[in-house]
């Protein structure tokens, strides 16, 4: 509901300075701004018509500007400008000509229609005063949000790591362009909270989605000026504010109700809600960026210059910018932002993008660095779902394993490594096998569990799964860079004509390698991440680098999905949520548990039913084995009981030709029974086929077999 601005009957009282932001107590707002360097601060309010109300902010507590403003509620618009110096070779940027969204807003009105006027410089002359040109009829504003919802009987799991299968999913892209969510709701959050969305992803099976970045964010110049968006949304400049552009419902201040709906109802649902968070750069870019908010607040409070020349920006993630993780007022902002969306907004973790540049104190990663020790001691962020993203682009960025306790990590290794064994690389036996487990050799040493490792094999950032075994090389001409951008993808796994054929064996081939990443991912000890549309054979036609292409390239193609990959995907999903083996609390200790006959919880044989020899697991041309995974699984549940599982047998053959396994062991009383095959498309519950009477089991070239035995 947009307030009611009457100008002759607006009451300016002091206010306090905290909580920064504009926060409607029912009655009236109270608006609070940090600026060090600022000289003079102006609250600007806007109403129906545009007209600008200026308000001089004269309190000010601890370099926070503040007034309380009665007649003011949930609609308002707002922005702020800054008065002080103008000294870019110093790091001070203050451009008063220039209307600044609040750093701690919750909400955004509007985008940004580009033009000139929205750099802080004259561009003919970059390195000169201020520009004069005003720009407040071109920028995004500031909103008074309605802070109540009513969450009463929601439901919260709160589903440990170890039992969570995280399906990544863009809200635009998901939804807009599904025929049974009528096409108001498509590519909003209100699309993700319908019925046949959510429908959808609970008889997948999955039980979080790590919604790609939801902050408010920005379109950068050049994309709009090449007709394109930046879809992805790793370009944040509100890390408070929902993006206005997935509201149904408005964006004065709807956005954070429908937000909060979606969230309700995917709990209800029993599914978790994951945020993908860009902490560690703004849209602001480099010293020729626009000036949008931070710059021109405090600059050199909130950004990481260049030492001994402060008129350029630390660059430690490819975008021009990085987040001064040194200031106070930069830690206040990003501990305050990751409470608002626990504590308002209900959501189960992040996902920390970047999240190396997190921990850079001065040039090096530091694990023992101010952000990390705040949040471990948080009473509320330390109880959340904490995944980082273990690297950035700046020297020694990369911090796979390396995070400290509480933290889990995307797993570039087992991607790597996983790709690397079904194209037949040169990738041991050994590594193979660390992955499968977990990766101990990563985690273990620092107390962590194998829920500390989010394993995936393809994410956002890259080929999808069905792209994946269909292209060699990328195919990013759409986004107008000459196929420079992007990855060269040197572990694809294309196998046959490069590209879409309509030969049907190549085609097979690939269907089948589809299933044997699916089926590796969902039977890793860790935590699996499936890329949403994997499932359905979501194809980006060879593009690798899609974040600015908002369009059918990127948005699921519901009409066309192919129902036997997404049958066989649900059936591996259910088959691994069904049984503990395959997401084990702890680690395998490679020794019999509680007494097991002669068998340890974990046994590796090779194609001939032999014990695996120490040698084998050094060499990188072996790729066939069995994996023995004991149901006796060592460990009580919460009410004391042993918790124990089905035997499960892996016959694992990664090489071209045909394979037939003799299975290591075998008791008449529990006979073996086949319950998935890559090859033939076998799902869990749907065949029962068992081994041939001299236990011998073929397994086609590049295929998994599982077999499973009861232990009821």
């Amino acid at each position: 509901m947009q307030a009611t601005m009457q100008r002759n009957t607006l009451k300016t009282l002091p206010g306090t300075p905290y909580p920064l932001d504009a926060n409607f107590d029912g009655n009236a707002t109270n608006f609070s701004i940090f600026s060090e360097v600022a000289e003079r601060v102006e609250l600007c309010l806007f109403d129906e018509e545009g007209r600008e109300t200026r308000i001089n902010m004269t309190e000010r507590d601890g370099y926070n500007w503040h007034t309380l403003l009665t007649g003011i509620g949930p609609g308002q618009t707002y922005g702020y400008r800054v008065h002080g110096p103008w000294d870019p070779q110093r790091g001070i940027r203050c451009c008063p000509n220039k209307l600044l969204l609040d750093p701690n807003c919750k909400a955004v009105t509007g985008t940004i229609q580009w033009s000139d006027a929205m750099f802080p410089y004259r561009m003919d002359k970059p390195d000169g005063p201020c520009s004069s040109s005003d720009n407040a009829h071109l920028t995004m504003k500031a909103v008074v949000a309605n802070p109540y919802f009513n969450w009463s009987n929601e439901h919260r799991f709160h589903i440990p790591l170890e039992d969570t299968i995280i399906y990544e999913l863009h809200v635009k892209g998901f939804t807009k362009r599904h025929p049974a969510i009528p096409p108001e709701l498509r590519g909003t959050y209100a699309g993700v909270a319908h019925p046949a969305a959510i429908d959808y992803l609970k008889s997948l099976g999955i039980t979080a989605v790590e919604l790609m970045p939801v902050h408010q964010f920005v379109h950068d110049r050049q994309l709009i000026d090449k007709g394109l968006r930046n879809y992805w949304g790793y370009n944040s400049i509100c890390y408070f504010a929902p993006h206005n552009e997935y509201s149904a419902s408005g964006d004065r201040g709807q956005q954070v109700q429908e937000f909060k709906q979606m969230v309700y109802d995917l709990h209800e649902a029993g599914i978790e809600v994951i945020l993908d968070v860009v902490y560690n750069h703004t849209a602001e870019g480099n010293h020729l960026g626009p000036v949008l908010s931070f710059k021109g607040i405090d600059n050199s409070a909130y950004y990481r210059l260049v030492e001994d020349d402060p008129q350029y920006y630390m660059d430690y993630t490819g975008t021009g910018n990085s987040l001064n993780m040194r200031h106070p007022v930069v830690l206040q902002l990003i501990m305050d932002s990751l409470r608002y969306w626990v504590i308002e907004m209900h959501v189960d973790g992040f996902r920390f993008d970047l999240a190396a540049t997190l921990a850079r104190e001065l040039k090096d990663v530091d694990q023992l660095s101010a952000f990390f020790d705040i949040i471990h001691q948080d009473p509320v962020i330390s109880q959340v779902k904490l995944i980082a993203e273990p690297w950035d682009v700046g020297e020694g960025g990369y911090q796979v394993g390396r995070f400290p306790v509480l933290w889990s990590e995307w797993n570039g290794i087992y991607r790597d490594t996983m790709r690397d064994f079904w194209r037949g690389q040169d990738s041991t036996l050994g590594a193979f096998a660390g992955r499968f487990t977990g990766s101990s050799d990563l985690y273990e040493g620092t107390g962590r569990k194998p829920r500390a490792s989010v394993n995936f094999i393809t994410a956002h950032d890259g080929f999808t799964l069905h792209d994946l075994v269909t292209y060699e090389q990328k195919h990013n001409e759409a986004n107008r860079e000459d196929n420079k951008d992007g990855t060269d993808d040197n572990r694809s796994c294309n196998y046959g004509v490069e590209g879409e054929t309509d030969n049907p064996e190549t085609n097979d081939v690939r269907a089948r390698q589809v299933r044997n990443f699916l089926t590796t991912l969902l039977l890793s000890q860790g935590v699996p991440m499936i890329l949403g549309g994997d499932e359905i054979g979501r194809t980006q036609r060879g593009n690798n680098n899609a974040y600015c292409q908002d369009n059918e390239l990127t948005w699921f193609d519901w009409e066309h999905i192919d129902e036997n990959l997404k049958a066989f995907t649900t059936g591996l999903i259910h088959l691994r949520r069904d049984h503990p083996v395959f997401h084990r609390r702890g680690w395998y200790q490679g020794r019999s548990i509680r007494g097991s006959p002669a068998l340890d919880d974990i046994g590796w044989f090779r194609l001939d039913g032999s014990g695996m020899p120490a040698d084998d697991w050094k060499q990188g041309f072996i790729k066939s084995l069995q994996i023995f995974l004991n149901g006796e699984l060592g460990y009580v549940d919460k009410r004391g009981e042993p918790v124990r599982d089905d035997d499960f047998l892996v016959l694992v053959n990664a090489a071209q030709e045909d394979m037939f396994f003799q299975l290591a062991f075998s008791e008449p009383e529990r006979p073996w029974q086949i319950v998935l095959n890559t090859s033939t498309r076998i799902e869990n519950g749907k065949e029962g086929e068992q081994p041939s009477e001299d236990l011998k089991v073929k397994a086609e070239g590049r295929s998994i077999v599982v077999l499973t035995r009861s232990r009821k």
